[in-house]
């Protein structure tokens, strides 16, 4: 008998893998890798995709002092919740500044422009709802197994939750990565992908 399983990918994680494989990141690339999350001994409950929307607002330069303003589409995360079986959950993501693209030490001689500096943003409210989902399974007991592809540390109450409450923990991880060794101890399995999609 198969078990239910419920996918839930960091949308940030697996960006950023995608990006170093040079892998072109949109809605059919991610439904590919969340099959591949799938084990043979399971069927898909649903899939869940957490990530922010692009930033869209106004920054002031660091060096020139004048303002742009960002605006990106949010196509992505509206073509992926179109997919079959997924749903999305969307954080927010702030504007956290500048920060100089050189290395100490290697800060050039001449005055420091606009271009020299790259915006830093910092996710806000991922981790939370992938917790509240997770701890959403744990209670209703509608699937066996929560799959989770995620690096982050702050899954780990949630993690403990799952368990404690008799659903099985998988740990996805992509090709070449090593889950971060805290997350070990609170999965029942580990579930690696071999090759990128």
């Amino acid at each position: 008998m198969l078990k239910k399983v419920a996918i839930l990918i960091d949308g940030g994680c697996l960006r950023v893998g995608a990006k170093k494989a040079r892998k072109s990141y949109t809605a059919d690339y991610v439904e590919r890798v969340a099959l591949l999350s799938k084990q043979s001994d399971e069927e898909i409950f649903r899939v869940l995709y957490y990530d922010c929307a692009p930033f869209s607002g106004k920054i002031k330069l660091p060096i020139s002092g004048s303002e742009t303003v960002k605006s990106a589409s949010n196509s992505l995360l509206s073509d992926i919740a179109k997919k079959p079986l997924f749903a999305t959950r969307t954080g927010i993501l702030k504007f956290r500044g500048f920060e100089l693209i050189h290395k100490p030490g290697s800060i050039p001689s001449r005055s420091l422009t606009d271009k020299d500096f790259r915006e830093k943003y910092e996710q806000k409210g991922v981790d939370m709802r992938i917790g509240l989902d997770m701890a959403i399974f744990a209670s209703n007991k509608n699937v066996d197994r929560v799959a989770l592809l995620s690096n982050d540390t702050d899954c780990i109450p949630a993690m403990k939750h799952v368990r404690r409450s008799g659903l099985q923990v998988t740990l996805i991880t992509l090709p070449g990565k090593k889950p971060s060794p805290e997350l070990l101890p609170h999965c029942d399995q580990i579930h690696p992908i071999s090759a990128w999609p």
